[in-house]
């Protein structure tokens, strides 16, 4: 059954009086805007009417398409006067005293880790280290094979390391870095391998599956262990202070022979005992050693002509004990009344 004319006109009537009663109203945000699109929207109220043109009587449809207009032509014209008394009505403006005082601005700062890392580098370049970096999506090759490190090592297997696929993987060190520097520059070498590595670690208070490690390499002729022992004194002098003390323990590592790792005198007690140092005096900081002349044999250098140390450390770790830090997840939980704190 075809809509009936009349009807429809009523409806337009009631319309129409619905447009007006809430144009009356003004209270919310946008209101101008709000209306438009009820009432002459794509899926609006008019919209609708105009849809019913193809189902009422041939007869009819230029009456209904004449009220149509026309109540558009108003819908339009009325929604124009209220943008234009809008625009015109004047603006709430807050009171602003000059006399107060100033709001102080908040600068971001370096996250305490880099800034523990810069003061890393810093103290190695002016030792005469270079800088060198590389990928953190590294190759079995470069991460373990060129290193001594034999296809059985625990460190290989899948609950240690972060494997991409079978020869791809997050590296575990920076490590790699050495081996890298050593394919494309002749010794002598002294550089440093700060960077990011990634290992499948359990989180707790010591421990992060993401952390900030940086590897030194020395390789030249008559490089000896007393050399090692000088330059990780003399950084650990920098770092902590002319008090510190630091001793060499005999430890295993696939690419240095002899290993050794080596510790610093707590920085809180000064070596005497106290809770962060577990009473020992002592703070564990990394490992260190002669490069295995079969890891120059992987890089084509003469290991008959040259020798070289390799050390590493954590930068977590460094900054733990430079700012007394109990916990490695403080660094990454981006907490503001920790990170303000530096």
């Amino acid at each position: 059954m075809n809509p009936n004319i009349d009807e429809i006109k009523q409806q337009l009537e009631q319309l129409k009086k619905d447009f007006l009663d809430d144009i009356k109203q003004k209270k919310e945000d946008n209101f101008v805007e709000k209306i438009r699109v009820k009432y002459l929207g794509r899926k609006g109220e008019l919209s609708s009417f105009f849809g019913l043109m193809g189902k009422i009587a041939p007869e009819n449809r230029p009456e209904l398409g004449q009220e149509l207009n026309k109540l558009k032509t108003f819908f339009q014209d009325e929604i124009q006067k209220l943008s234009q008394s809008e625009a015109l009505r004047p603006q709430k403006v807050d009171f602003f005293d000059t006399s107060l005082p100033g709001i102080p601005v908040d600068f971001g700062t370096q996250h305490p880790l880099y800034q523990v890392l810069d003061e890393i580098k810093s103290i190695f370049v002016s030792l005469g280290f270079t800088i060198e970096t590389g990928p953190e999506l590294e190759t079995d090759y470069y991460n373990f094979e060129a290193l001594n490190i034999p296809k059985d090592h625990p460190s290989r297997d899948l609950q240690d390391t972060l494997y991409i696929k079978d020869d791809l993987l997050l590296r575990t060190h920076t490590s790699p870095v050495q081996i890298r520097t050593m394919e494309k520059t002749s010794p002598p070498i002294r550089m440093i391998a700060p960077g990011k590595c990634f290992r499948k670690d359990a989180i707790d208070a010591t421990h992060f599956p993401v952390f900030h490690q940086v590897e030194g390499l020395c390789v030249d002729e008559g490089i000896t262990f007393s050399d090692l022992k000088g330059v990780i004194e003399a950084f650990a002098k920098r770092m902590f202070g002319e008090d510190v003390k630091i001793r060499f323990r005999p430890s295993f590592f696939p690419f240095t022979e002899p290993s050794a790792e080596y510790d610093f005198s707590c920085v809180k007690c000064n070596g005497k005992g106290c809770n962060i140092c577990k009473g020992t005096g002592w703070l564990e900081i990394s490992g260190a050693g002669m490069v295995d002349p079969v890891v120059f044999k992987y890089v084509n250098i003469d290991p008959e002509k040259y020798s070289g140390f390799a050390f590493g450390m954590g930068v977590e770790r460094i900054a733990m004990l430079k700012y007394q830090i109990n916990d490695i997840r403080d660094f990454y939980e981006n907490d503001l009344r920790f990170l303000t704190q530096f």
